[in-house]
């Protein structure tokens, strides 16, 4: 541990023990008492506090002695954030009034994090809608799965008693409409009550939650479920302030309720306009990336610290792995961070069970999915960085000052997995287990508990929207069932790959149904016999298929799915090959890791200098060592200068049982080299090592010195097979090349069976450039997949890789997918007009109106606008066009005019003008 982290540790497990009581006058520690604690030299200890000053960790009291105090730990105690230093002050007293009660007179939106940051906007509305004269606005509270909007609403209840809009014995009622939106008349009742005799089975009156709810806050989550008779009781409700019960027929009793509700859908397209034009006040809250850097390290050590009061020890978690906890969270927000974080604390509360002192938490120890937030967040360079600045080597959180916010939360397991992991490790340990088998078994039950609470907040929506863009929904939702099928009898997980692949494989088989054109294969003699279980599993979707769609299932089809079966897998990386930088010298090592971690972004990379006095065999076992940390399961690759260090991987294999693979003359365009084939092409050990034994600098490749492919360049299309669906990927990808350069680029469709052996027979006739399609071989060849192809920057991938191929890109300004795929599903949509002939037009149409808007669409949007407005023309042709039954005046007017400006493109190529009601439409998709 580095001098610095030593006396930074010291000095927040000390402010940690200090009572609230005991903040007064002259409280911290001075240097000379760190120094002769941890045995450093004064001056030394005296540099390190003042550079822990400068990076606003420690507070410093001015005076004799000058004593230092921990700002986390007395953040943590304290219940509160303090403002931004370097903090200098001549007392604690300014900080924390003489009773030790700072946060008596604050405002419950300032223990909120991001209350002066990221929600700031947000905080100020729900403070306007509490405050509103005489009874606040009724609130709707809008954001993704996770964002804290339960939490959210709990502020304002607790803002609304503070300022003493409600009393103390005030209610807050929370209801979730999710609970009964299956049954209308019993979710209407349970809001608004019931008469005896109101329906079957009503033998008693019941109270609704208007009127448990009164004189207080009603909170109904997920709002959006209500059916409609339900939003018209509420609306009306919120107009008059009465309600009748289910069974009266008249409207007399009353209630004063200040209703919040909270949605995770667009307001505008899942609730009636009349009832949204009653709410007043819409608070967006921002998903977790959208909020800024420090929010989300304040969010993560508040987490953190919750655990810590629960374990009742420290916690210690390397800057690396707080770094892949903030970049794992995707579409889980905070609840998923919440997630995560539970998940490797119960892991290092395992690990660290015969430690008293502290839990700590390392990057290896991380589950390979949470490991790989790590290079997901290296994309976002600028937060990485950001994150560096507020975090050093290591993150320590006590286990005092957690403060509750809410009573209940929906995120909290209604279990203590660490009492659980106690008392199945002594069962174990009793039963005669080792240690290992008892960490191996607690830990596939701490996966069993958190991820079976979490996953009833995963919201896949948003990928299934991806699929739908390109497949019928009904046969998405039947490759679905035959995914949880497939799971189920060969017990392996497979990914929304494997949907793709299938769902686009259906579309093509009905297809061929109808032309009747039979897949053709060769070779297909062995597959029945190597994969048997497949083969079975195959049988069985056979069956279900014939009966669902009442059609013959012929025999290759079945060898089809066998094929798909056995070669697409969930084939979740563990992690990258991790790299070892050796050499002479007091830093040149470090030197040389610290340009590709700033062109790069963090790696799984370490630097160990070795100055000339030092012995070797002392570096060899700080080098087994850390090896032993850096490994992520693929090996490491060793890059040295000279000397003993080039023989040092043979000792480290034997002593570790760590493949490892050493490549000398190690220089700064190796290691970028190396760094960049590890991370971005994630090639294996063998593969990065045969590419760059022979590497000598960017400069030096040139055509005496290695190799260049001369033939024609090709890419390589990969999907299930290698005809039907191939062939339309082959087409997409053909056309997005076409439009990109006059050159030629041959597009060679295969099937994933034998995959790695066919791209090699490939290589010897062609320069392959690239692979696009469904699975990635890697070879070390770039992959664009075809989730990326279809969300919009696969073609992207794809301009970059061939103009990287000194192939001349003449662009021209179309989006080769889009129209593609806009194409196809105007087919399927218009009867009389040609989309072949319109989809220009409509392409322009978007391009004119992305230029007016000074914004560039995202393919999604530019889909669907292409879609709506295509039907819109046929309408306007047909004279069906349809009116816009809302309050055309919240309509954007200057959004208005410029659809009107960018639709005059239809009036000159096909004599069709848009009608008013229509273009209210297109301004109602553009603002959602």
């Amino acid at each position: 541990m580095k001098r610095i982290d030593r006396i930074y540790n010291y000095l927040a497990e000390k402010t940690s023990k200090l009572n609230v009581e005991n903040l007064k006058g002259k409280v911290g520690f001075s240097a000379k008492e760190i120094s002769k604690e941890l045995g450093i030299l004064r001056n030394n200890v005296s540099m390190e506090l003042n550079l822990l000053l400068k990076q606003d960790k420690v507070i410093k009291i001015i005076g004799r002695p000058v004593l230092f105090i921990d700002k986390v730990s007395l953040e943590n105690k304290l219940g509160t954030t303090l403002k931004k230093g370097p903090l200098e002050v001549k007392s604690i007293d300014e900080i924390v009034d003489s009773k030790g009660e700072s946060n008596e007179d604050k405002s419950p939106f300032d223990n909120l994090i991001g209350s002066k940051t990221g929600l700031k906007n947000q905080v100020e509305q729900a403070k306007a809608a509490i405050l509103y004269p005489p009874n606040g606005l009724h609130t709707l509270i809008i954001g993704q799965t996770g964002v804290g909007k339960t939490l959210f609403a709990n502020m304002m209840y607790n803002y609304a008693r503070y300022i003493k809009r409600f009393d103390e014995n005030s209610p807050f009622i929370v209801f979730n409409c999710a609970d009964y939106y299956n049954n209308p008349q019993l979710l209407i009742s349970h809001i608004f009550g019931h008469v005896k005799g109101a329906f079957t089975g009503a033998d008693t009156e019941k109270e609704g939650l208007v009127e448990k709810a009164n004189g207080g806050m009603l909170f109904l989550d997920e709002i959006h479920r209500l059916p409609p008779e339900g939003q018209e009781m509420i609306f009306y409700f919120m107009d008059t302030g009465t309600y009748n019960k289910l069974g009266e027929t008249e409207r007399k009793r009353k209630s004063n309720v200040f209703i919040v509700g909270a949605t995770t859908e667009d307001p505008d397209s899942t609730l009636l306009n009349t009832f949204v034009r009653r709410i007043p006040i819409i608070i967006s809250i921002p998903s977790l990336n959208e909020r800024p850097t420090e929010d989300k390290i304040n969010i993560l050590k508040y987490l953190l610290a919750k655990e810590a009061h629960r374990i009742n020890k420290p916690i210690k978690i390397e800057a690396d792995a707080v770094k892949a906890i903030i970049g794992s969270v995707s579409y889980g927000n905070i609840g998923q961070m919440k997630s995560n974080i539970q998940l490797i604390c119960a892991k290092g509360f395992l690990n660290s069970i015969q430690n008293d002192e502290s839990v700590e938490i390392d990057f290896k120890s991380l589950p390979s999915d949470i490991k790989s937030g790590l290079f997901s967040l290296a994309a976002r360079r600028d937060e990485a960085e950001e994150i560096s600045k507020y975090i050093d080597s290591q993150l320590v959180i006590m286990p005092n000052g957690y403060k509750v916010l809410i009573d209940e939360d929906p995120y909290e397991p209604p279990f203590n997995l660490y009492k659980i992991i106690e008392g199945k490790a002594g069962i174990l340990k009793d039963e005669g287990l080792d240690d290992k088998a008892i960490k191996e078994f607690i830990a596939t039950d701490i996966n069993v508990h958190i991820r079976g609470f979490y996953d009833k907040f995963k919201d896949n929506d948003k990928d299934r929207e991806k699929i739908l863009k390109i497949v019928d929904e009904d046969i998405l939702e039947f490759a679905e069932s035959i995914k949880e099928l497939v799971e189920k009898r060969l017990d392996k997980k497979f990914s929304d790959r494997f949907l793709y692949a299938l769902s686009l494989h259906l579309s093509a088989f009905f297809k061929r149904i109808e032309s009747k054109r039979p897949l053709k294969y060769t070779n297909i003699s062995s597959i029945i016999k190597d994969n048997p279980k497949e083969y079975k599993v195959s049988l069985e979707i056979k069956s279900l298929i014939e009966d669902k769609y009442s059609i013959v299932v012929p025999k290759m089809e079945v060898i089809y799915l066998t094929i798909l079966l056995s070669s697409i897998q969930d084939d979740q990386s563990e992690g990258h090959v991790a790299i070892m930088v050796a050499a002479h010298g007091n830093s040149t090592a470090t030197s040389m890791v610290n340009v590709a971690k700033k062109l790069l972004g963090d790696s799984v990379i370490e630097a160990i200098d070795m100055p000339l006095e030092v012995n070797p065999q002392t570096i060899l076992d700080k080098m087994i060592k850390e090896i032993k940390k850096l490994n992520m399961g693929k090996g490491v690759l060793l890059l040295v200068d000279m000397g003993s260090l080039a023989n040092f991987d043979t000792i480290i294999m034997e002593k570790t049982n760590i493949e490892v693979k050493t490549i000398e003359m190690v220089s700064t365009p190796l290691v970028l080299e190396a760094v960049r084939k590890a991370n971005i092409f994630d090639m294996d050990l063998e593969e990065i090592y045969e590419s760059l034994k022979d590497f000598r600098g960017y400069s030096m490749y040139s055509k005496e010195n290695i190799s260049i492919p001369t033939g024609n360049k090709a890419i390589v299309t990969v999907c299930s097979s290698g005809e039907g669906t191939a062939v339309k990927l082959k087409d997409l990808v053909q056309d997005v090349i076409t439009n990109i350069t006059e050159e030629n680029v041959y597009i060679v469709p295969v099937g994933v069976r034998n995959l790695k052996e066919n791209i090699r027979e490939i290589q010897n006739d062609y320069n392959v450039i690239a692979i696009v399609g469904i699975t990635d071989p890697k070879m070390g060849i770039p992959f664009v997949s075809l989730e990326s192809l279809i969300s919009g920057s696969g073609e992207n991938q794809i301009i970059d890789i061939v103009k990287n191929n000194s192939i001349k890109v003449v662009q021209k300004e179309k989006n080769t997918v889009v129209e593609d795929l806009c194409k196809d599903s105007l087919n399927e949509f218009l009867t009389f007009l040609n989309p072949s002939k319109i989809i220009g037009s409509l392409v322009k149409f978007t391009n004119i109106l992305e230029k007016k808007m000074n914004t560039k669409f995202k393919n999604s949007l530019r889909i669907k606008i292409i879609i709506h407005v295509g039907c819109a023309l046929e309408r306007v042709v047909i004279n069906e066009g349809i009116a816009y039954r809302y309050d055309k005046s919240k309509l954007d007017k200057n959004l208005i005019a410029m659809i009107k400006d960018s639709s005059k493109i239809f009036k000159d190529a096909f004599n069709i003008n848009l009608s008013d009601d229509e273009i209210c439409y297109i301004c109602e998709i553009l603002s959602s």
